[in-house]
């Protein structure tokens, strides 16, 4: 039995200027840190989708792991069909994960978030034995997503146009186990470079212990 993320690193980025998972995030690639966030949070393995700039983005993953605590945990699938939505590449996530896995995290590159919010939601997730989770931030859902892998047969069946994995959070509506939390990180988003400023000046340094 096994914690498993996917990490949605394939978008394009055209309003940030740059591919999102190669901004720099308090000096490190983004995806480093949210690599680092995900494992230190209890994840056992991750899943990384590239898409846009595929090659770059799985040189740097290829570079920092071998440096990385539990870097032989982190795996690069990559979703030649991006362009099509983000459903493509939940998917391609999906099908790459092993047949043990009981747990599954869902998470955008474009949203960091800190290792101790992951593992609250996971830990809350566990304890309420609940088929999905997800932090709320003043009323709103956040990220990121918990799956039961119960749920991997719908999951992988999703569409852009039933809006991705809202139809299966939909589907279970009675079922979410929703976490309130004080934190507005619960909802960061970052589209644009003005807007990862903004994140930055929030968010806790991670390379502070």
């Amino acid at each position: 039995m096994s914690i498993c993320a996917i990490l949605l690193a394939a978008g394009e980025s055209s309003r940030m200027g740059t591919p999102k998972p190669l901004l720099d995030w308090f000096g490190a690639p983004l995806i480093q840190r949210q690599v680092e966030a995900l494992l230190d949070a209890g994840v056992d393995e991750v899943f990384a989708v590239t898409g846009n700039r595929a090659e770059d983005i799985e040189y740097v993953l290829k570079s920092v792991m071998p440096r990385m605590p539990k870097g032989d945990r982190v795996h690069a699938v990559r979703n030649d069909a991006f362009l099509n939505g983000k459903t493509t590449s939940i998917i391609a996530g999906l099908s790459a994960l092993p047949p043990d896995t009981d747990t599954i995290v869902l998470l955008a590159v474009d949203q960091p978030r800190p290792s101790w919010l992951i593992r609250d939601v996971l830990e809350s997730h566990r304890s309420t034995g609940a088929l999905i989770s997800s932090p709320v931030y003043d009323g709103h859902g956040g990220h990121p997503l918990v799956f039961d892998g119960s749920l991997l047969d719908e999951l992988r069946v999703i569409t852009e146009e039933g809006q991705g994995v809202r139809e299966v959070v939909r589907a279970h509506a009675d079922a979410v186990n929703r976490l309130v939390v004080d934190t507005p990180l619960a909802r960061l988003d970052m589209n644009t470079q003005e807007e990862a400023a903004a994140a930055r000046d929030v968010f806790p340094d991670p390379r502070v212990a």
